[in-house]
């Protein structure tokens, strides 16, 4: 099984809700379900340590990195597997150059880590990302309604959104920064929240769940597989 980002190249922000944890491998997870070994993704990680490149990484994911490295000489750039890692500042100059390296990346996938203070000014325009969707990562039980409330804003965006409750599996985590995690693979993202995300298909019918914020938040529908935990 391998998932394809669409033709318009979805660009895909990932965040925490809260003190929510594991949002930097949801991201890595993300990124690698949307690559192959002919494609490679780009992961942009604000705030995110410099990466190194691994022994094996795909001629793709070299490619791209090269492609970046022209653009943003300056950049903290790494080919690791089948994506293209970036680490860049979490502030408002690290969103305009997330832009300009998804702009560089051509049409690949782009899956943006931010962190939650960044997230509105990421939606704003004038930084030039035009996200496609959200993948949130939220600890339900404590934080549902403010959770709800950002399902609700990311919607009437024209969003397509998605919500963890639940950390992904340490071994997921591992091979997802080291750019190897299979789309199907156990304790990774669930298969509905990536065709949603990936697929850029919002919520447009009236008995999608995705339409009604409420139950956007509720475990039945957004319920992490089974995965274990960290």
């Amino acid at each position: 099984m391998r998932l394809e980002a669409s033709p318009d190249a979805p660009t895909v922000l990932v965040t925490a809700v809260a003190a929510a944890e594991g949002s930097r491998g949801a991201a890595a997870a993300l990124a690698c379900a949307g690559a192959d070994v002919d494609r490679a993704t780009l992961l942009v990680d604000l705030d995110g340590r410099r990466p190194r490149s691994t022994l094996l990484a795909s001629a793709a994911a070299q490619r791209l990195e090269e492609r970046l490295a022209a653009h943003l000489p300056e950049a903290r750039i790494a080919a690791r597997g089948q994506v293209c890692h970036l680490a860049l500042a979490a502030d408002l100059e690290g969103l305009e150059a997330a832009s300009a390296a998804v702009t560089a990346a051509r049409g690949e996938l782009a899956v943006v880590h931010l962190p939650p203070a960044l997230l509105q000014p990421a939606l704003d325009a004038g930084h030039g990302l035009r996200p496609s969707g959200v993948l949130l990562g939220a600890d339900l039980g404590v934080d549902r309604p403010l959770v709800a409330l950002v399902v609700r804003d990311l919607l009437a965006r024209g969003l397509a959104v998605a919500v963890l409750k639940q950390r992904l599996g340490w071994i997921a985590e591992r091979r997802a920064l080291f750019g190897a995690l299979p789309c199907d693979a156990a304790g990774g993202i669930p298969a509905r929240a990536l065709h949603q995300l990936l697929s850029h298909e919002c919520y447009g019918s009236s008995h999608d769940p995705g339409t009604d914020p409420a139950r956007a938040t509720q475990p039945e529908w957004r319920d992490h597989e089974s995965t274990g935990s960290r």
